[in-house]
């Protein structure tokens, strides 16, 4: 019996035909992870909005000026936020911004 062995042509195409599919997954796990991440920052803006407010109504001696200026110092303090530091972040990593409308007496948060 004949044993057949792969040539080195075929294994380039074998090489070539799992790059590519690799490539495409890879192309299409990118968009599904940004689509993840901007989920996570708007629930992460309602849900720090939400703390927030409730921490103003908690604590009588805090203004929503020092609230939105200093907003982990406030959350660690009030013990609302399980981890303070990554309510404060959106989903890419970057601080929000945040400010305090006096008129409305609520945050805005960006």
């Amino acid at each position: 019996m004949k044993k057949r062995t792969l040539t080195l042509i075929e294994i380039m195409i074998v090489i070539l035909l799992i790059t590519i599919i690799g490539g495409a997954v890879g192309y299409n796990m990118k968009g599904s992870l940004d689509k993840g991440k901007k989920f996570r920052t708007e629930q992460g803006k309602e849900q720090l909005r939400n703390l927030l407010l409730m921490c103003l109504d908690d604590e009588k001696d805090v203004t929503g000026e020092q609230l939105a200026s200093n907003p982990a110092y406030w959350l660690k303090k009030s013990g609302l936020a399980k981890d303070a530091d990554k309510a404060i972040v959106d989903g890419w990593g970057k601080k929000y911004t945040i400010t305090f409308n006096s008129e409305t007496k609520d945050f805005e948060i960006q």
